[in-house]
């Protein structure tokens, strides 16, 4: 017998099985570990105790944090102490410097907001590295959380151990980014250099306010860089710029093996693809990212507008002049952002626009505007058209906005908060949601066709009849310039993306869900009834629509399908590289990567 195979035979017996990284000479970061049957919750025995946790918070600096919910001390809090707790939590700056937070509350019969049992508020590469470590080491339910806006609780877990990178929010400009190992391969870029727990707002002030230059990232200020990028990402102008994730350069990233990582093109290049899209929180822990920056066009502006049919026959007659508008004016790289169209007949214009001139725009929507207004027999101008155009270096910049826009801001008004700190009013209705239901479909650009619109506009109307849909266009690469349908193309999202004009989104909730406190229960007979109607509406797309991809980052909690939805055929690589970088499934969210090896909660393997 060689030796190789007499410690093969001896790693199988049980007691000696415990010991085994010792017999081999090392219980290191790199050691491979078996696949756990399931994690370990604090009343199990297998849990650390004080002793261990001590030394995990004396390595990362004393930064480990015993979490409880910022709701823990309502009930016994004065009425001042009440109202104001209640108040901060409809900030989104306030709910993400939380670590027991998140931006949503719950979703009905889905999941609900809970605190990990320990956070690590990681200030460093290193503090996530010991993360990482414990985590494994004592076969812990991690959860990784930078903005805390997933909609399907992908950042939060109850009995966990939280990686926690909000105070990771260092950005950088790069007048010449080339990545590592990339030299004589890629010509110098300017970029941008991100901390995993920065904002897009960080990112944006940086880059754009004071660097003059554009990033590609989210719409909303408060989504943290890190997530967005690992779901692909949209902002409101990827007809123009392209996915957020395509534009990705370099990534740093701790792997379940506790080493770091640098990714990109040249280096881990798989590894690299599969965060461009595969899904946050999945492949490891990011901890920084650089981004190609682009010139910044000289204007950003808005065009806001709301139509009120006034019958049924009307609102059809709308939507297909609507969708003929579109197809014929705007499906291009200037237009981005969405339009509403609601049950009680009415479409809701919120649309943006880049690279032209106000004057150019009114020439442009003037004509569709004056068709509406010489029919007052069929329709109301609900809201008069606003045409907007700001200098672009001016669109994040927070002393412009409270000046010229205040109605269109929230600023964080906490002490101490930083100035440039706010978020859009469009969003205010997200913070704190409970989700009844939210569904998506990409909408392919055929359906624009002359010979296809009837289609696409009988389902559109078919779909109001049940609950509101709306289009966001800028979540569609159809229409884009080449060069960025072909970065699109090398990442691992579903390819249905690349030829979709928009995004059809149908999601509906009500106000935040804080159990326990009165006034703020669950109506859960409702939500479910609202679901019911919700799933209606997008079943009109999907009957005209063969084979329906998702958006993972904006998307069904129970979608059935998840794989081929979010990644069509480029899952089955994933996958392969999901079990090279995390074999054991440290990184566990619901529907990412390999989570159909575990229950929905992620605690207990299941025989596959």
């Amino acid at each position: 017998m060689t030796r190789k195979s007499f410690l093969k035979r001896l790693s199988t017996i049980p007691i000696l099985s415990v010991l085994w990284p010792h017999l081999m000479g090392s219980a290191g970061a790199t050691s491979p570990s078996p696949s756990p049957a399931s994690r370990v919750r604090p009343s199990d025995p297998g849990w650390p105790d004080n002793a261990a946790w001590e030394k995990l918070n004396q390595t990362v600096g004393g930064r480990l944090i015993k979490v409880e919910s910022p709701l823990a001390g309502y009930t016994t809090a004065d009425t001042a102490a009440r109202a104001k707790l209640l108040k901060d939590l409809q900030n989104p700056f306030y709910i993400g410097d939380q670590p027991g937070a998140t931006e949503t509350t719950g979703w009905v019969d889905a999941w609900m907001s809970a605190p990990s049992v320990y956070a690590i508020a990681a200030q460093t590469t290193e503090d996530v590295v010991a993360g990482v470590n414990f985590a494994r080491t004592n076969n812990l339910r991690l959860v990784v959380k930078g903005g805390g806006h997933s909609y399907v609780g992908g950042s939060n877990a109850a009995d966990s151990l939280l990686i926690w990178t909000r105070a990771m929010n260092k950005v950088a400009l790069q007048d010449a980014f080339v990545g590592q190992g990339c030299s004589g391969h890629e010509a110098p870029e300017p970029a941008v250099t991100v901390e995993s727990g920065a904002m897009w707002i960080d990112a944006y002030h940086a880059v754009t306010v004071e660097g003059a230059r554009y990033v590609q990232g989210g719409g909303c200020t408060t989504v943290g860089v890190a997530g967005l990028i690992q779901g692909g990402g949209f902002g409101s102008w990827s007809k123009k710029f392209g996915m957020a994730a395509a534009g990705l350069l370099e990534a740093e990233i701790v792997t379940a093996d506790g080493e770091v990582r640098i990714a990109n093109a040249c280096t881990n290049s798989d590894l690299f693809w599969a965060i461009k899209g595969g899904g946050g929180g999945t492949f490891g822990v990011v901890t920084k990212l650089t981004l190609r920056t682009r010139d910044l066009p000289n204007f950003f502006g808005a065009v806001f507008a709301a139509i009120q049919a006034k019958s049924d026959t009307a609102f059809h007659d709308l939507l297909q002049d609507f969708i003929d508008f579109y197809r014929d004016h705007l499906f291009n790289p200037h237009w981005g952002e969405t339009v509403s169209f609601r049950g009680n007949n009415e479409i809701a214009i919120t649309m943006v626009f880049q690279g032209l001139a106000k004057s150019e725009v009114e020439t442009l929507w003037n004509p569709f505007f004056d068709r509406i207004k010489k029919s007052p027999d069929k329709y109301t101008i609900a809201s008069e058209p606003i045409i907007l155009a700001l200098p672009a270096q001016k669109f994040w910049d927070t002393a412009f906005l409270k000046k010229y826009l205040p109605q269109a801001i929230h600023p964080d008004s906490r002490e101490g908060a930083p100035e440039k700190y706010y978020w859009w009013e469009a969003d205010n209705g997200q913070i704190g949601k409970y989700w009844y239901g939210y569904k998506s479909t990409w909408l392919p650009e055929n359906l624009l066709a002359e010979d296809q619109t009837t289609k696409l506009v009988d389902a559109l109307f078919s779909a109001t009849r049940h609950w509101g849909a709306t289009f966001h266009f800028n979540k569609g690469l159809a229409g884009a310039p080449p060069e960025e349908i072909a970065a699109a193309r090398d990442t691992p999202m579903n390819p249905a993306v690349l030829n979709a004009f928009a995004l059809v989104i149908i999601g509906g909730g009500g106000s935040p869900v804080y159990p326990g406190i009165p006034g703020h229960e669950p109506d859960v007979t409702t939500a479910r009834q609202e679901a019911l109607k919700i799933g209606q509406a997008i079943s009109e797309f999907r009957k005209i629509v063969p084979t329906p991809g998702s958006y993972v980052n904006e998307t069904d909690y129970f979608e059935e399908s998840w794989q081929e939805s979010f990644w069509g055929p480029n899952y089955a690589r994933l996958k392969t590289i999901k079990e090279k970088y995390d074999p054991t499934d440290l990184f566990f969210v619901h529907h990412g990567v390999g989570s159909e090896n575990w229950t929905p909660d992620g605690f207990t393997r299941l025989n596959t």
